[in-house]
């Protein structure tokens, strides 16, 4: 009897002392990144935004010393201000802060891989190319 007392008080000992790895989330935990991978897409960037658009997907980029590299990188190849240039980077994928506005994908950029011009035949974009001087009404 004195055996089963010690047998359940150790068993019960055990199954009390479960180690919970589980701790309070911080801001840190819900930035966690999503994944590293190389991206190809169109880069805009105009005043203080910039936005990669993919075939399925757009991200909000985060400004960091890369990114202003891809900004110098991008200026000769655009036209006006708002053009878009043709990029391919390595990134790193994270989310947003819960209570920030924004894309709710963010990438930072770790490698500037290509920048080339986007052929305008094949951009998406509506441009006005002539501006109306006296419209008749």
């Amino acid at each position: 009897m004195k055996n089963l007392i010690a047998i359940l008080f150790i068993a019960a000992l055990f199954l009390s002392c479960k180690n919970d790895s589980k701790s309070p989330v911080s801001d840190d935990d819900r930035q966690e990144e999503i994944s590293n991978r190389e991206v190809s897409g169109n880069f805009f960037y105009y005043t203080d935004a910039a936005v990669l658009q993919t075939k399925s997907e757009l991200f909000g980029v985060i400004e960091n010393e890369k990114a202003k590299e891809l900004i110098k990188m991008a200026e000769p190849l655009k036209d006006i201000a708002t053009d878009e240039v043709s990029v391919t980077l390595k990134v790193k994928v994270v989310k947003k802060p819960e209570f920030e506005e924004g894309w709710e994908n963010r990438i930072e950029i770790i490698d500037i891989i290509k920048v080339s011009k986007v052929d305008q035949k094949d951009s998406d974009i509506i441009k006005l190319n002539q501006e109306i001087k006296n419209p008749e009404f």
